[in-house]
This record gives structure tokens, sequence and C-alpha cells, in this order.
């Protein structure tokens, strides 16, 4: 037999064990994932315009404390299921909601961000609202604990100290200046391991109860105060952990349960959330699939366009701009869209996209518009076809995963106009990316650089206007998982279809999406 023809039949036969190893985990994967939700009873309400999610054990007899369950900024309550099932699946009562302006809540959050008689004040009666719906719930005791994540933690602690009847705040990630020496009631704080800051201020705030301790004494995991009169405090610091990663942990699902069975004097089912590697490894099959799924997109254009640009060439079309784009922003207002730091982004996308794209132009030669088409070299109907295909499975299968596990990932229609605008600015940058950083003579390395140069972008504007834009640097892992992501579905579809315009196209569809589904809605300090 040729030995050419052996290494072709033994090349498929790799391929398709690879393909059916990732089918067999995507399916395991599912499976666990599944699994937390069994026995638990989930049905959706609405408080007001405020949609909620009740969580209950499946056939509840007996009456039990309800636990209130918020997000943090620009979260969503799919992002606090977690803590929601394993409440339930310990006989809790957990309702989950959205607030003002995120998630599927349809209306916009209004008044002075950052203020406690402001916009929190605005989220404080929200979450009233949704505490006397969770006490008239039939297997209520009337008992109220409550559970937040950044924000959300903060907004609880001081709903907390302002609501006598809570008996307990679990703060993940908590940030809560307002905290005193005796509210809010049973206070447990639960920090990742790399949110140093967060677990400085938890050791102060569980110092706050001892008469003979000073903050650095403060051990994690031990119980200061009393349970009898309200001043329990313990930090809990969960190693190799971040400030988004917390919420898929279930070491940080389960220290918040056995603080309530404590201060509830009742003892859990044991149950403990699978969720965090069971959703890595939902993401990697469908990052092998998608490698796999690659070969059918068509041939778009052949020989291979893009610039191939040289490593000059690169660091002066995507190096620049980076310079240029927070400088320029620096001094103009950026807050025309009713959504909170999102339209900084979308501004930021698109006038950074348009100085590399007037870059690439220039290095062309100044090259007629009539010249493009020729240059694009793209078969129109195979580039349509290419690109429905990659979008259909960024946002159609991708997007269901999200949207089962991670975050709300379709969005309410009064988020589709900011959608279209989003898009608007993130085009220009995809498109001149992936032209600068593909071609036959691309360069190794072009693609991450050229991220690198728009993370580091994004991190002087944050410097230059750091009260407004301080939300960025926390949602760094994000962007970086989204870069890595999208940065090979953009490699494995040129390869085979020798044109950068597709994943260009849905690079952009995919981020600004992202961006319109997941910032807040803002409608200014007055009531729309």
């Amino acid at each position: 037999m040729n030995p050419f023809t052996q290494l072709s039949a033994s090349s498929i036969e790799a391929r398709h064990l690879v393909t059916g190893l990732a089918i067999v985990a995507f399916a395991l994967s599912l499976f666990h994932l599944l699994s937390d939700r069994a026995g638990v009873e989930r049905w959706h309400a609405e408080v007001g315009s405020t949609p909620v999610t009740v969580y209950q054990p499946e056939g509840m007899q007996e009456q039990a404390p309800a636990v209130l369950v918020s997000h943090g900024f620009a979260g969503s309550r799919q992002m606090m299921e977690g803590f929601a099932l394993t409440m339930a699946q310990n006989g809790y009562i957990a309702v989950s909601f959205d607030y003002l302006g995120h998630g599927r809540h349809p209306e916009p959050l209004y008044g002075e961000l950052g203020e406690w008689d402001g916009a929190a004040a605005v989220l404080m009666e929200q979450t009233r609202q949704v505490m006397e719906f969770a006490r008239d719930l039939p297997n209520s005791d009337g008992r109220i604990a409550v559970l937040g994540h950044s924000l959300g933690s903060g907004l609880m602690a001081r709903f907390a100290q302002l609501n006598e009847d809570v008996d307990a705040t679990v703060g993940i990630s908590l940030f809560a200046p307002k905290t005193d020496e005796q509210t809010p009631k049973n206070l447990l704080s639960v920090v990742g391991g790399f949110e140093n800051r967060l677990k400085i201020q938890g050791q102060e705030l569980v110092a706050m109860v001892t008469d003979d301790h000073e903050p650095d004494d403060i051990r994690p995991g031990q119980t200061y105060g009393s349970f009898d009169d309200g001043t329990a405090r313990r930090l809990e610091v969960i190693r190799g952990i971040e400030h988004v990663g917390i919420l898929f942990s279930s070491r940080s699902a389960d220290q918040a349960r056995l603080w309530l069975d404590e201060v509830f004097d009742r003892s859990g089912e044991g149950f403990k959330l699978s969720s965090g590697g069971w959703i890595a490894l939902l993401f990697a099959s469908l990052v092998v699939l998608a490698y796999r799924l690659a070969a059918v997109l068509p041939v778009v254009s052949s020989p291979a366009r893009g610039a191939s640009a040289s490593w000059k060439k690169l660091l002066l079309v995507a190096g620049a701009p980076a310079l240029a784009t927070p400088i320029l922003l620096a001094p103009l207002p950026t807050e025309f869209l009713p959504v909170v730091v999102g339209d900084y982004l979308a501004v930021h996308f698109a006038v950074y996209g348009t100085l590399m794209l007037v870059a690439l132009w220039w290095y062309s030669g100044w090259q007629a518009p009539s010249q493009w088409y020729a240059t694009i070299g793209a078969d129109p109907k195979r580039l349509i076809v290419a690109t429905a295909l990659l979008l259909f499975f960024c946002l159609g299968v991708i997007g269901w995963a999200l949207e089962q596990f991670i975050t709300s990932f379709y969005p309410v229609s009064e988020r589709l106009p900011l959608l279209a605008v989003m898009f608007i600015g993130t085009l220009p940058f995809f498109l001149a990316d992936e032209w600068l950083t593909r071609g036959d003579g691309a360069k190794r390395g072009a693609y991450p650089l050229t991220k690198l140069l728009f993370l580091v972008s994004l991190g002087i504007a944050v410097a230059l206007d750091y009260e407004s834009l301080s939300f960025l640097p926390m949602i760094l892992p994000v962007w970086i998982i989204f870069f890595i992501l999208y940065g090979l579905f953009s490699r494995w579809s040129f390869r085979r279809t020798g044109n950068p315009l597709v994943a260009g196209i849905v690079n952009a569809v995919a981020f600004a999406w992202a961006l319109a589904v997941t910032f807040p809605m803002y409608a200014g300090v007055s009531p729309p």
C-alpha cells in the first residue's frame, strides 16, 4: 500500500476519533450540568416589571427560609444560578432576579450612578418588592437571607442594614463600605484568592465585631461574633479564583449554603454544585467541534487574501491607533447611548478600527475604492454562506450554551437597537484587524499582538478616566477568553475560506452582541 495513502487514512481516523471524543465530552458535561437541576422546581414570574426565577425542591412540603439572590454589574440572574440551585437542592427557596437595566429586565436603570441615594436606592426598592414577593410564597416561613455578587453584594449588605428582618447576608466578592459593627446581621464575605483588595476589606469587616483582633489577625474560615445576637461574621477565601470565576465555583456556593445552615440552624442535604469543571469541559468540546466543522465552510477566495503584514506594518497600523484612540476620546463626550460603559466601548472600537482602515489604505498607496473589490477577491455567494454558517455556530450553538449555563445571551427587544449601534462600532475594527493579521505571509503571533495592543489601548483609556471606566479591568478575564475563542474560530475559518472578511464580520457581530446584551441599560438621573 502507498505510504501516503496509509498516512491519509490514519489522519482521517485520528480526526474522526477526536470528533467522537468531543461529542462524548459534550454529552457527558451536558448530562452533569442538567443533573444539577434535577429535583429542583424552577418557575418564572414578574414582580411588577422585574423578572424573577424561583427555585425550590420538587414537591416541597415543609416551609423554609427564602434567599434573595442578586447579580453584579453587567450580570444577570442566570449568572447566579449555581447559588440558587445549591440553596434549592439543600431545602431553601431561592428567588433570583434581574436588576433594572440588566439581563432580561425590559426597563432601564435610573438615578445617579455610584450614589447611595441615587441608583442604589432605586435598586434597593426593587429588592424590597422582591422580598415581599418571596415572603408570600406558599412554602416560605417568613425568614429572609440575601446573597449578592460584586455590585449586588454591596447592595444586599446595605439592604440588610436598612431592613432588620433580614437574618443573614452573604456577599460574594463583597464590597460594602457602609457596614458597621452591628449591621448587617450574620455577615459572610466570600472572596477569590486573586481578589486581594476585597480580602483585606473582608478582614476589616470581620474585625469590627471583635474587641481584641486587628484586621491582619482575622483568619479565613473562622467565625467571629455570635449567631445569637446576629453579630456572627466570617471571611472565606476561595483559592485560585478571580472575580468572575467565583460565580461558577462549587466551593463558593457550598460556603454560602453552610453559612445559612448555621444562621437558620438547619441541616442541608449535602448537595454540592458540580458546574465549574463541567462548564469548562462543555465549552472545550464545542471548541473542538468548531475546529472540525470549519472543514465544511466553502472556499471564498483562492488564493488566500489578506495584508500579510510585516512586523513594521503591524506595529504601525495597529500600534498607532492603540495610542491615539484613548487620547482622542479622553476630552470627548461618549455617553450617547442608554447603556453604561458600552457606549464608550462602541466608540473606542469604531475610532480604533477606522484609524486602522485609513492606515491600511495608506499602505496600499491610497488605492481607489473601485479597486477594493479586486483586492478583496471574494465570491459573494460563498462569502454569505460561510459567514452565515459561522454565525449560526457562534450565536446558535455557543450562544445556546452561554444562555443555559453562563448568562442571559439572547436579548430582549429593547436591546436590539443597541446591538445595531454596537455592530456599527465593532465592524471597522474587526474588518481591519482580520485583514491586517491574515494572508499567506502573515506573521505568527500577529493576531494575539493586535489584541494585546487593543487591551493596552483600553488600559490607557481607563487610566485617563478611571471614574467612568473602572469596571473594565474587572472583566479583563472575559475579554481574554473572548479574544482567544474567536481568535481560534478566525484562524480556522481563514484556513478554509481563504478570506478574512468571514471572521471579520462574525467577530464584529459576536462582540457587538456581547456588549449589547451585557452592559446595563441606563436612562439617566430621572425615571424614564
